[in-house]
């Protein structure tokens, strides 16, 4: 194979966003402006037609628009810092796979990688709710719970390619309410994914209430004056405060951005704020927390800024 030479400055940026289910592609040119997007179907558990079919639509896209673009692709996963296979990746058939290497000598060039967290808050950092800020911390409340770290418009991966994992952190100050804790899939017990989930909202209104609903549906009933649900929701604005105020402890962001199904709750932005402060260590806080401006657009749209700035 040829040796792969990166793009200075593209004119032409490609994101692909793998998912589960779809894998989407789009791209921008040099000033960001959305030139077209394509969507096909996730090859399930197929490793090689996964591959397969991202370059396909490299290709077609390039071949449209008559000319050739920086790649950058978003995962639900990363790379290990140890042989760049993949790890941690909710698309099984991925781990364990080297495919960065498979692409670049599919499409004969270099090719970046992000965690779909990563992509998410790279692309609300550019153009955004994040834009114009030093420090952009992305937070994903929906089936999962993840978070990526962009400072001066640059993805922080960190040394073992996991920074803003926050997710897998135990949930901070556990009041009397959250003991034993939940058990969280990767095995260990009263993780913030655990709690501030989609299904870790249901399944606590499940604990104190005895019934299984939706969050739509336990946010649709509390704005209806239902008092279980809105104790459920008042637990949760507590939960996201003091796992938010930990990281505002660590990292100091100057703004955090929610995404995911959850972030549409709107009481989030006016109840977390209020909350954080009595757990965060400073005399006033100037971080702002804010709702995503891409919604779903933001993994395609931040993989193809992973090339911003080269």
């Amino acid at each position: 194979m040829s040796e792969l030479k990166p793009f200075s400055k593209p004119a032409l940026r490609l994101g692909v966003d793998l998912g589960g289910t779809k894998i989407e592609i789009i791209a921008l040119d040099g000033s960001g402006h959305e030139l077209l997007r394509r969507r096909v179907a996730t090859p399930q558990g197929d490793y090689l037609g996964t591959v397969t079919a991202v370059a396909a639509l490299v290709e077609e896209v390039e071949n449209e628009l008559g000319q050739r673009g920086s790649v950058g692709l978003g995962i639900p996963g990363a790379e290990s810092a140890s042989g760049g296979l993949i790890k941690n990746a909710n698309s099984t058939c991925l781990i364990g796979k080297p495919l960065r290497r498979d692409l670049q000598t599919l499409l004969q060039r270099e090719i970046r990688i992000a965690n779909d967290a990563n992509c998410f808050a790279l692309s609300e950092a550019i153009d955004g709710a994040g834009q114009d800020a030093d420090i952009v911390f992305g937070v994903i409340l929906g089936t999962g719970v993840g978070g990526g770290i962009v400072v001066r418009e640059r993805v922080l991966t960190g040394v073992n390619h996991i920074a803003g994992e926050w997710g897998h952190n135990p949930l901070p100050v556990s009041e009397e309410e959250e003991l034993p804790p939940a058990a969280c899939y990767c095995g260990r017990q009263g993780c913030v994914e655990s709690w501030l989930s989609g299904p870790g909202l249901s399944a606590d209104h499940q604990r104190h209430n005895g019934e299984t609903l939706s969050p739509q549906a336990i946010e649709d009933r509390a704005n209806q004056a239902d008092a279980a649900c809105a104790a459920t929701l008042a637990r949760y604005d507590r939960r996201l405060a003091r796992a938010l105020a930990q990281v505002v402890n660590i990292l100091d962001p100057d703004v955090i951005v929610l995404g995911g199904g959850l972030s549409n709750m709107a009481r989030l932005y006016a109840n977390v704020p209020l909350l954080w402060s009595q757990y965060i260590f400073s005399d006033q806080v100037r971080t702002q927390l804010r709702c995503h401006q891409h919604g779903d657009s933001s993994g395609v749209r931040g993989a193809a800024w992973l090339w911003n700035g080269v």
